[in-house]
C-alpha cells in the first residue's frame, strides 16, 4: 500500500506565512493613508455644513461667529478657544479649522492641517484651501476642490 500525504509540509506553510506578511506590508501603509484622506474629507464636512448658517446670517445681518453659525465642536480640530473655528465677519468671510493631534497616531500627516474655506464677498462663490504643517503630508490627502 501507498501512503499519502496528510498535511502541509513545513515549506509551504512558510511560503504562505511570507506571502501574508508581503501583503500587510503593502496593505498598512495603504490603510494608515486612507485614515488621513478621511479624516481630512470628515474635518471639511464638518466645516461646510456651516456655510449654509453663515449665508443665513449674512441675508438677516447677523453677526458671525462660531456659536452663531452652530459649530459644536469636534473631535478632529485643535481648541483654538473654545470652539476651533474662527469665523471672520464681514460680507467676504471665511472659516477656519485646524486639525491637530487628536486625529491619532496614524494620521501624523495631517496633524496641524488648517482647512480654510472662504467667501468671495462679490460672487457669494466659496473656495477650499488647505494649510499643509505636517512634514508627512502627501498631495493624495487633499479633497477634490481644494488646493
Amino acid at each position: 500500500m501507498k501512503k499519502t500525504q496528510s498535511g502541509f509540509t513545513l515549506i509551504e506553510l512558510m511560503i504562505v506565512v511570507a506571502i501574508i506578511g508581503i501583503l500587510a506590508a503593502v496593505a498598512i501603509p495603504q490603510y494608515q493613508d486612507y485614515i488621513s484622506r478621511t479624516q481630512i474629507n470628515r474635518a471639511l464636512g464638518e466645516v461646510s455644513a456651516l456655510k449654509t448658517a453663515f449665508e443665513t446670517n449674512l441675508m438677516s445681518g447677523t453677526a458671525n461667529s462660531a456659536t452663531s453659525i452652530g459649530f459644536s465642536g469636534s473631535s478632529l480640530l485643535s481648541a483654538s478657544g473654545a470652539t476651533g473655528v474662527t469665523v471672520t465677519d464681514g460680507i467676504s468671510g471665511s472659516l477656519v479649522v485646524e486639525l491637530d493631534s487628536t486625529v491619532g497616531s496614524s494620521s501624523v500627516g495631517i496633524d496641524g492641517t488648517t482647512i480654510t474655506l472662504t467667501r468671495d464677498g462679490s460672487t457669494g462663490a466659496w473656495t477650499c484651501a488647505m494649510g499643509k504643517a505636517a512634514a508627512g503630508w502627501k498631495d493624495s490627502f487633499l479633497p477634490g476642490g481644494c488646493s
